[in-house]
């Protein structure tokens, strides 16, 4: 019942994405091409994450959207 008021980590996810290609856009500037490699993988992983999760959350709206 309270489920549809619970907070999608989706915007906190989205802007830890960000963060991790900025920092390690900076890395990169900075000839830190290990740490580059390090957060490139990060923000990869956490992309792979968010994509999971939208599709997850799509399926489930298509579910409860035939049953109306």
């Amino acid at each position: 019942m309270f489920g549809m008021f619970k907070k999608s980590p989706l915007k906190q996810w989205s802007k830890d994405h960000e963060a991790l290609l900025t920092k390690a856009f900076q890395a990169q500037r900075d000839g830190n091409i290990r740490l580059y490699s390090t957060l490139t993988a990060e923000a990869e992983a956490l992309r792979e994450s968010i994509e999971a999760f939208n599709n997850a959350e799509g399926a489930a709206d298509r579910r409860h959207s035939s049953r109306q």
